[in-house]
């Protein structure tokens, strides 16, 4: 099954858009993980059968395990959703690109190294350093294309014959670099309208939404706004508002209460 008729399939089942992101910093877990050998690992087991019930899909976030001594403990996290919860789509934000032969070594490290299910890129170098990615035709390949930091309108803003740079990208998603049915993109949780603009230009095509929650995206604006033709369409996104809702022994149950609220404040909107 491909990526994206997996992750449909998760949304019916689980009646949830919620994206669970294990950003995992070891300075903000609980105290009583801190000297576990493989304390990574433990904390993201712990959230991910906490949560399991109420999201749809994982996202880890590779920069908070590029360290030698937890990058294998991404390896082992990932792993274990496969093994546990098969049906679950794992999400690899790498935000990777490059020319040639680098763009195939990391299409080889986040499909077949890391055993992500999607991954997320940046276009900035043009359609053909996409193709390394989207070559694997079951996996997902996620584009950012208006993110939300706020200096994302330092470039995705600027206006190129009428057009601003992230609309072009959503049009060339759209209508070129789409030729194995695989791509999605990325749009910050805290542009609203900028999200309803993307969404008519690329119909029903999912989207990853970072930005509820800790960023401040509000949930109706981006049900609004956002939502596809059958209520649904949309990766909600929520990391730290949900794997840090706790610091204690209860931390899991935490994490449950945030990303059953989360879950059922999206459904309201659908």
């Amino acid at each position: 099954m491909t990526f994206i008729k997996n992750l449909k399939a998760s949304w019916d089942k689980k009646n949830s858009l919620v994206c669970v992101g294990l950003d995992t910093d070891l300075e903000k877990i609980p105290e009583h993980l801190k000297t576990h050998e493989k304390a990574a690992f433990e904390f993201n087991k712990t959230i991910i059968d906490a949560t399991v019930d109420f999201a749809s899909s994982f996202k880890f976030q590779y920069a908070m395990y590029a360290g030698s001594d937890t990058i294998d403990q991404l390896k082992e996290s990932i792993n274990y959703v496969k093994q546990n919860y098969p049906d679950m789509p794992v999400i690899l934000d790498a935000k990777r690109n490059d020319i040639g032969n680098t763009a195939k070594m990391y299409a080889k490290q986040a499909f077949e190294i890391l055993s992500a299910d999607a991954v997320t890129v940046n276009p900035y170098m043009g359609g053909d350093t996409l193709e390394p990615f989207t070559d694997y035709k079951d996996k997902g390949v996620i584009v950012l294309c208006r993110t939300s930091n706020p200096g994302a309108k330092d470039l995705q803003d600027l206006e190129v014959e009428g057009k601003k740079i992230y609309q072009i990208v959503a049009e060339k998603v759209a209508n070129e670099w789409n030729k194995n049915k695989n791509l999605l993109v990325v749009v910050g949780a805290t542009y609203p309208k900028e999200l309803k603009e993307i969404r008519k230009i690329i119909g029903d095509m999912p989207i990853l939404l970072p930005g509820i929650g800790a960023q401040g995206g509000d949930v109706k604006a981006v049900m609004d706004n956002g939502k596809d033709s059958n209520g649904q369409g949309l990766i909600v996104h929520s990391a730290r508002g949900i794997i840090y809702a706790g610091s204690d022994e209860k931390f899991a149950e935490n994490a449950a209460e945030k990303a059953k609220k989360l879950r059922d404040e999206i459904n309201k909107y659908r």
